[in-house]
């Protein structure tokens, strides 16, 4: 079984907008570097205290220090360089719409500095309680893969997604060292092979949705490979600003996941609203596994009563034991600087109170 762990947030917590604006300052040489950490270190002071205050069994430093959730492997990084005209379809409530990729592999990835070490060393001596760091998964690399831009450095997908896994377990290892037993990897990449079309446009890029769940679930796993730490996998359909890249249940991709996927014995899971099915696919899930159910929405402003959330809980019940289960947020609050518009400070305690109360509950 592990941790005890039985509320959490997933991620990111919504970005001040002292530290938006500063951000912004230094960005544009107004603001000198120093002065700007100090600003970020408030940030982080804050979503700290805020999370602490509402009573998480476990927090993270809101991933204030990116400017978006992938950037362990998107900043500070060679090997990546925008090109314009590379689309990508979301999804919205008034249908599809088309965004350009903001980077694309155009050369060998290659690590500059450990961002995530800085983190880390930072909350863990500022927080109260466990602290946990999130880190994106190599996977999430075939999103940047273009296979007219791409080939000159790498032979295919997987090669690319295997020096990204490299990186990726450099990071951990070196926050185990410095005493990190938590990390989150972030697989949004995964749960959007629930649907059938963008399973389509992965294999358009040359990239085979039934190799993702092979030997990419098996390079996923790899990274678990560091003792004493315990680590989580994040699968959601996606979420800028309130967007999302699929809809469908865990069918497809459960068995893999269950299987291929034994280092993780988080699994943190979006079950937020009808686009992420039912509760059927845990009925397989490892039983030293917990299950931690993304119940508590950060695609919307409306707060979820504790009701609701303890009922939809009973439901996952019937199919995996209630011991396993645990409560967190279905995504994090921001993903990229900007959020979903109508998230608020207070909503986002709110939905922190909600995850909170839920947990303690069950």
């Amino acid at each position: 079984m592990s941790s005890t762990f039985r509320s959490e947030v997933v991620g990111s917590m919504l970005r001040p907008k002292f530290l938006v604006d500063a951000r912004a300052g230094l960005k544009q040489g107004q603001l000198e570097a120093a002065e700007f950490k100090r600003i970020e270190d408030r940030a982080v002071d804050q979503a700290l205290a805020i999370q602490s205050a509402v009573g998480l069994d476990v927090v993270t430093d809101g991933e204030l220090r990116r400017s978006i959730f992938t950037g362990p492997l998107t900043e500070n990084i060679d090997g990546l360089d925008y090109v314009p005209g590379l689309m990508r379809t979301w999804y919205t409530e008034d249908g599809p719409v088309q965004e350009e990729l903001p980077l694309v592999v155009t050369g060998k990835l290659r690590s500059r500095r450990s961002a995530v070490t800085e983190e880390f060393t930072y909350a863990r001596a500022c927080a109260d309680r466990a602290v946990k760091v999130t880190l994106p998964s190599p996977l999430m690399m075939f999103l940047r893969w273009s296979p007219e831009h791409s080939t000159a450095a790498y032979i295919n997908a997987f090669a690319m997604a295997a020096d990204a896994a490299d990186i990726i377990r450099d990071e951990v290892r070196e926050l185990a060292e410095l005493g990190c037993t938590y990390v989150q990897i972030d697989a949004p990449e995964l749960a959007t092979l629930v649907q059938a079309e963008t399973r389509q446009w992965f294999t358009d890029q040359g990239i085979s949705p039934a190799a993702m769940l092979a030997e990419g679930m098996d390079l996923l796993n790899s990274i678990t490979d560091v003792p004493g730490v315990e680590f989580g996998i994040h699968l959601c359909r996606g979420n800028r600003n309130g967007r999302w890249m699929a809809s469908g249940g865990y069918d497809y991709l459960a068995k893999a996941l269950f299987e291929r996927g034994r280092g993780y014995k988080r699994l943190l899971l979006e079950y937020d609203d009808h686009r992420s099915g039912d509760f059927g696919p845990l009925t397989n899930a490892p039983d030293d596994a917990t299950v931690v159910l993304g119940l508590v929405s950060t695609k919307t402003a409306g707060v979820e009563s504790v009701e609701d959330v303890l009922a939809r809980v009973e439901d996952a019940a019937r199919f995996v034991s209630r011991e396993q289960l645990a409560v967190s947020t279905q995504c994090g609050f921001a993903s990229m600087v900007d959020a979903h518009p109508d998230l608020t400070a207070q909503v986002q305690e709110d939905k922190l109170r909600v995850v909170v109360e839920a947990a303690d509950r069950l």
